[in-house]
């Protein structure tokens, strides 16, 4: 794919930079070469990446001297959420193309003013929304595709709902707890939503502080509505619902409840990527048998009724593909190196900014909030 390997930086090495970005950088020579990271206060000689993997590599203290290294093509940020407007601003004002964690800004005015710079600099800008690469997201995108005369086809979808749901009753010391959920968790489940099913009408949201975060407004549960009125895409009126809660003591958590006019789909337990790249030995485990591979026990199941119109039969749906966050870096090095299609696109990342605004709109105001037509 690559002609030559993508010299690349990390800024951040804490649990985005560690476990979701350097790993895969390393895992594919052949697309990149971890050439740098940014640590700002490193407390080891060789700091946390040689720590971690026993991979030296230089360590920059600032984003100046990040930017100054023209040897440096592709800067990835994966630190707190307040600082990916500036940092990505940086970089491409630099020349360099710019991989961007999620969310990939704090507003939409931020995000724009971010696709410009690349357009106008002729750089791939790329949102990192590597849930697209789930397990069990794959195994939806494959039921939601069958035809109409599949045993397992849900009918006319009525609505959509879909969980990121934990227990932590403590306040960690980490940004993430400053962040929001909605922003942070939220991001995800608008993502994989929009993508689904498109652009809604409207928004419904109920966003709430429920732990006593000290932070003024740091939400820690959410429950957004999108709202698609009935006609060409769906001939009812289909509702989507997202929702966090922060103090769910049910193990494993619902995923997706997905209902149809002819059946529903019932999914518990999360894709298994993240769990096993904070445990992984060495990066090249992304590539050994078993990575991304959900367990049986937490399989999906389809209800369907059957043509009687009362007989409900139950079948498991198998979540056959691994899930492979590798894909998104794949693309990321297909898109730099070949100039092939994103398969995250900046407008879609934005969108997802949009969603939180007027979700957070919706909630403050105590009001349903209609959605701008493009």
């Amino acid at each position: 794919m690559a002609l030559n390997p993508i010299k690349t930086c990390v800024l951040g090495v804490g649990l985005a930079g560690l476990t979701f970005h350097v790993p895969f950088v390393l895992a594919l020579p052949e697309l990149f070469t971890l050439h740098a990271v940014l640590e700002r206060n490193p407390q080891t000689d060789g700091g946390k990446v040689k720590e971690r993997f026993g991979v030296t590599t230089t360590i920059y203290r600032t984003i100046d001297e990040v930017v100054n290294d023209k040897e440096i093509e592709l800067v990835i940020v994966g630190t707190p959420n307040d600082t990916h407007y500036p940092l990505a601003k940086a970089a491409l004002q630099a020349g360099k193309h710019v991989l961007v964690d999620k969310p990939v800004t704090n507003t939409v005015a931020e995000a724009n003013e971010l696709s410009a710079i690349a357009k106008s600099k002729g750089l791939v800008l790329y949102a990192y929304q590597n849930r697209r690469w789930d397990s069990d997201h794959l195994a939806l995108r494959r039921l939601l595709s069958l035809p109409t005369n599949s045993p397992q086809y849900l009918g006319n979808l009525t609505e959509f709902e879909s969980h990121y749901d934990r227990y932590r009753p403590g306040i960690r010391a980490s940004w993430k707890d400053s962040a929001g959920a909605t922003y942070d968790l939220g991001s995800h489940l608008l993502d994989q939503a929009l993508k689904l099913f498109g652009r809604p009408a409207k928004v419904t949201a109920f966003i709430q502080n429920i732990r006593g975060v000290t932070k003024p407004n740091v939400d820690d549960i959410f429950t957004i509505y999108l709202h698609y009125p009935a006609g060409t895409l769906f001939p009812n009126h289909f509702t989507v619902l997202l929702r966090s809660h922060i103090l769910s003591v049910k193990a494993p958590q619902l995923r997706y409840a997905i209902r149809g006019t002819k059946g529903m789909f019932t999914k518990y337990g999360l894709d298994v990527q993240e769990d096993q790249l904070k445990a992984m030995p060495t990066p090249s485990t992304i590539f050994e048998a078993g990575y991304g591979k959900e367990p049986e026990s937490i399989y999906g199941t389809v209800e369907n009724l059957a043509e009687d119109g009362v007989t409900v039969t139950k079948t498991i749906w198998p979540s056959e593909a691994p899930g492979e966050y590798a894909g998104l870096f794949k693309n990321l090095a297909g898109a730099i190196r070949n100039g092939e299609e994103l398969a995250v696109k900046w407008e879609e990342a934005t969108q997802v900014i949009e969603m939180i605004e007027l979700a957070y709109k919706s909630s403050v105001e105590g009001i349903t909030v209609v959605v701008p037509k493009l």
